[in-house]
């Protein structure tokens, strides 16, 4: 089984590495197509519009949802965020494989809507790795990294509901197993698979 024709959404908490992890995986696999997010935030210096986001206005962007344009979609802090339908589908039905990089709540409305879709979700190999890959962007406040940590905790607690866990311990291994689970052979990945509980409650602890 290949990646043609299937959605892969991928979620994480904060300090996981998932970004870098897609980045890769994106090169590696260059039949994948990444699904660009539509948002209200304002446009940071270097993005690009249609590249790293497609910035609309709030009032754009609840017409979108008043007409279902949206797979998935949520509100962080002032802002919104949301992934096209069409454009999923679209790229579904030229023959690609398409990744989403959504957090949990997200996943859960894609699922909804497109049950046909893999969700994977990419762990930590341990709470102290996770703070000290938190602490190591040296930008954030004490405050800010306990937060962050709390809410690591809470978006760790949903990965059962995901069809595969990939833990970033090692980097290489963590990208080759999603290309595994990518190209159909991620039974190795498998979120029922049983170390996966024990690895779980330490880092919910």
């Amino acid at each position: 089984m290949s990646a043609q024709n299937r959605l892969f959404v991928i979620s994480a908490p904060s300090g996981a590495g998932k970004t870098t992890l897609v980045r890769a995986l994106m090169e590696r696999e260059p039949e994948l197509r990444f699904s660009i997010s539509y948002t209200t935030r304002a446009q940071r210096p270097g993005e690009q519009d249609g590249r790293h986001y497609f910035f609309v206005s709030p009032e754009d962007f609840r017409e979108m949802i008043a007409a279902d344009a949206f797979l998935e979609h949520a509100q962080v802090f002032d802002n919104y965020y949301g992934t096209s339908r069409a454009q999923v589908q679209g790229l579904l039905a030229e023959g690609h494989g398409v990744v989403l990089e959504i957090d949990w709540q997200g996943a859960r409305q894609v699922r909804a809507a497109m049950p046909e879709s893999v969700g994977i979700f990419i762990l930590p190999p341990s709470r102290a790795e996770l703070e000290r890959r938190l602490r190591g962007r040296a930008t954030d406040s004490e405050a800010v990294i306990r937060r962050r940590l709390a809410d690591a905790a809470a978006d760790m607690s949903h990965w059962s509901e995901f069809q595969y866990v990939v833990v970033n311990d090692d980097f290489a291994t963590a990208l080759q197993s999603l290309s595994d689970i990518v190209r159909g052979q991620g039974i190795a990945s498998r979120a029922d698979r049983p170390d996966l509980p024990a690895l779980a409650s330490a880092l919910l602890a």
